[in-house]
């Protein structure tokens, strides 16, 4: 005959076997800004999240906000590696990573060069994933004098390199300058090999990808960079499946579509700023992937 202890004990044993860290409900949710941006900016998306997702660890990381985050990409990557590292280490099932603008290239990198993340989804929202290449309000903040066909000149040398826009500003006029002087966009696509960086073995453990944007965003130029198309030499958008990088699969963009792991979408009328504070953007390209 069992005891009422023993009963007990019987009952406890399966939880005290279970591992720590949280591997029901919703998985914790890590949010990277763009430029100029920092945790403010994300209070609507952090409240969307926390409205339909009940109790999801939600986490907008603080560091490079406003004119911090014109440092180099490479030197954001390593900070913003060990400020989540311990968020996903605490969750056993996987984290998903939602990031903004050039966040999204942070978000890439950091994908590519941590052989042990356990990202399970990585939504990229309104994304310079190709790169750059225009006139806006957001170059003219940062180059003043200058306007898309001469920002070669201040990016592709060795100080130009220090800001964060330099390194993935991609113009289709001057390749051979980006692939020799670029340090970061490149080593991330596959154009210029980089022994150290196993990208494409470590950006496939993610189980989806997601891309948002669309053609009134106002920034991102081409809009389709977003979804990983970019002009060619006569400034002709070519779109994703056929560009090199997706044909010969550098960094593993083309075994996530053939898994059936990666997913687009386009929403217009929305203004790059206003990405994250929209509700039908949310509801219709973000929610149901933060389960």
């Amino acid at each position: 005959m069992t005891t009422p202890i023993a009963a007990i004990l019987l009952l406890l044993v399966p939880v005290l076997l279970l591992p720590r860290g949280r591997v029901d409900g919703y998985r914790p949710v890590i949010i990277v800004h763009g430029l100029f941006d920092g945790p403010k900016q994300f209070q609507k998306m952090v409240l969307f999240i926390k409205k339909t997702h009940p109790g999801t660890e939600v986490t907008v990381v603080d560091m490079y906000n406003h004119m911090s985050s014109l440092k180099p990409l490479w030197k954001q990557v390593q900070g913003f590696h060990l400020a989540i590292e311990p968020i996903m280490m605490k969750a056993l099932d996987g984290v998903h990573m939602l990031c903004f603008s050039q966040g999204g290239l942070i978000c890439r990198a950091l994908l590519s060069t941590m052989p042990n993340h356990n990202i399970h989804t990585f939504i990229a929202l309104s994304s310079p994933l190709a790169g750059q290449y225009g006139d806006t309000d957001y170059l003219q903040r940062v180059f003043p004098s200058f306007m898309k066909t001469t920002v070669f000149r201040v990016c592709y040398n060795r100080v130009g390199q220090k800001v964060s826009i330099c390194q993935y500003w991609n113009d289709p006029h001057h390749r051979s300058s980006y692939l020799k002087n670029n340090k970061f966009l490149p080593l991330l696509n596959g154009d210029t090999p980089h022994s150290k960086l196993k990208c494409k073995e470590n950006f496939l453990r993610i189980k989806k990808l997601v891309l948002i944007g669309g053609p009134d965003d106002g920034v991102i130029t081409p809009w389709q960079s977003s979804h990983f198309g970019f002009y060619d030499s006569k400034e002709h958008v070519v779109e994703m499946r056929n560009q090199e990088f997706y044909r010969n699969d550098t960094f593993g963009l083309k075994t996530l579509s053939a898994r059936g792991d990666l997913s687009l979408c386009l929403r217009a009328g929305v203004k790059h700023i206003h990405w994250h504070s929209n509700f039908t953007v949310f509801t219709d390209c973000i929610e149901n992937w933060l389960t």
